[in-house]
């Protein structure tokens, strides 16, 4: 069976409030789930549109959502400031550590998504995120170094080029036997389509 591919920017919250639910809803159904950050901006580019927060009407409607889906969830949740952040220093510490450990990449992932949106750290700084990295037993100095290494910056361009080319344009993003599912408000369906084997 094929992975469940979880296409996300970590500086979207409803790729952080995926994040803590797509993993135990790939173990229900034998899957193995992919983390593959990107960079949105260049999605938003491709498909034309503008970030959520900066949206008449909707980016107000948003913020509100963000704290009820918080709260329906019980997952820790505050509006971080600032608000949105690159993310290309994250991105790439998880893509050098995934190459290393998947394991661990993910638990990275998971403490930078924890930092930003429950913490208020700003993961845009790549001294924070040799922080959050060193929290969870990595050595800070080659964190910082492996950010710089051209092929970790070719690794996360690629990856960013190969999601467009796929039709990605939001996050979190989510493919599964070539099926995808745009938003956190999918994994229902992406659950259901996995236990009736599409429809």
């Amino acid at each position: 069976m094929s992975e469940i591919e979880f296409y996300f920017d970590f500086s979207s919250p409803y790729a952080y409030f995926a994040s803590t639910r797509v993993g135990a809803l790939a173990e229900r159904h034998g899957r193995v789930c992919r983390w593959r950050p990107i960079l949105l901006a260049p999605a938003f580019q491709a498909s034309g549109n503008v970030r959520l927060i900066d949206q008449p009407l909707k980016g107000a409607y948003s913020r509100h959502d963000w704290e009820r889906v918080s709260r329906q969830y019980d997952i820790p949740y505050r509006f971080p400031e600032p608000f949105p952040v690159g993310t290309v220093a994250a991105a790439r510490a998880f893509w050098w550590l995934d190459g290393r450990d998947a394991a661990q990449a993910k638990r990275l992932g998971h403490a930078l998504f924890a930092a930003y949106f429950a913490e208020g750290r700003n993961i845009s700084e790549r001294e924070v995120v040799a922080e959050v990295a060193a929290a969870q037993g990595l050595d800070p100095a080659t964190i910082l170094a492996a950010i710089e290494l051209p092929e970790i910056k070719l690794k996360l361009r690629q990856e960013t080029e190969g999601a467009i080319e796929r039709g990605v344009f939001g996050a979190p993003f989510l493919i599964v036997d070539g099926e995808p599912f745009w938003g956190f408000d999918r994994l229902p369906q992406l659950d259901e389509w996995l236990t009736r084997g599409g429809w």
